[in-house]
């Protein structure tokens, strides 16, 4: 079987870089290209890391050109759409880089006949649940105020976002439904957590907490997902022990079992999978 053409968009950001790293060492799996709007790590790259982007398979350019997205698309088999603004305090910035660069790549991936893109969500358009009771318990490790039986948030209950940035991940997660319903392409999305950078304090996120590895798992798992999944949400999280998201959809759909939880004692000084 020849090798999955896979094109990583935001290559030189965390989770993009990881991702990255994990199918280039696999060249018998994947023949993998980045994409990003500059080669230099992004500032959420913890400074111990060396990116190692291969220039010949790497494309400069904004995901707001659509010509340029559309030109790296090119080829494919499949895109893990992992480029966006990460802090979504600038409208503009937002509008440009999650609205229409996420519509870029959709639409240049149809047009390029790519079979499946994996596009980044985020554990955002789920904030507004994390401010209410039995969840806020959670994240704050009230435990006597949690109770021994409640929902988990599953991606059937709609978003509740409470900024611009969870906004436009609701609109990829949306873009996808469209893309697979009108165009037959398979559009996954994966609501991502809090990726490990420094160990989480559990005031500081060990609810939506989610590992380097078990992250870059989901990821590549939904690149490899069954033919039949057309359309498909999932949590990107580790199995923390106060988690209030649901991940064994991801588990019986995609076979996707976490590695890690916030409360381990595992660190990592580098994108070593």
């Amino acid at each position: 079987m020849p090798a999955k053409r896979v094109l990583v968009t935001g290559a030189s950001g965390q989770i993009g870089y990881m991702t990255f790293k994990r199918l280039l060492e696999q060249p018998d799996r994947y023949e993998v290209y980045g994409l990003d709007r500059k080669q230099a790590p992004s500032e959420r790259v913890p400074g111990s890391w060396r990116l190692e982007l291969p220039e010949d398979r790497f494309s400069v350019c904004d995901l707001s050109d659509f010509a340029a997205v559309r030109a790296a698309v090119d080829t494919m088999d499949v895109v893990a759409h992992l480029g966006a603004d990460p802090d979504g305090n600038v409208w503009e910035s937002v509008l440009q880089n999650n609205i229409v660069g996420t519509y870029n790549v959709f639409e240049s991936a149809r047009q390029a006949g790519v079979n499946r893109v994996v596009a980044a969500s985020s554990i955002m358009v789920s904030q507004g649940h994390r401010e209410l009771e039995p969840y806020r318990a959670m994240t704050e490790r009230r435990l006597d105020d949690i109770p021994s039986e409640f929902q988990m948030i599953s991606p059937d209950i709609p978003p509740r976002p409470t900024g611009i940035y969870g906004a436009s991940k609701v609109w990829s997660e949306s873009l996808a439904r469209v893309y697979s319903h009108s165009h037959e392409m398979s559009c996954i999305c994966i609501r991502i957590g809090q990726v490990e950078r420094d160990r989480p304090r559990p005031s500081q996120g060990a609810d939506i907490y989610v590992s380097q590895r078990d992250i870059v798992q989901v990821i590549e798992r939904s690149i490899n997902a069954p033919d039949d999944v057309r359309f498909d949400v999932f949590y990107g999280m580790s199995d923390n022990d106060y988690r209030w998201v649901d991940i064994d959809h991801a588990r019986d759909v995609i076979g996707f079992v976490p590695q890690d939880r916030a409360e381990d004692n595992h660190t990592y000084d580098s994108p070593a999978l």
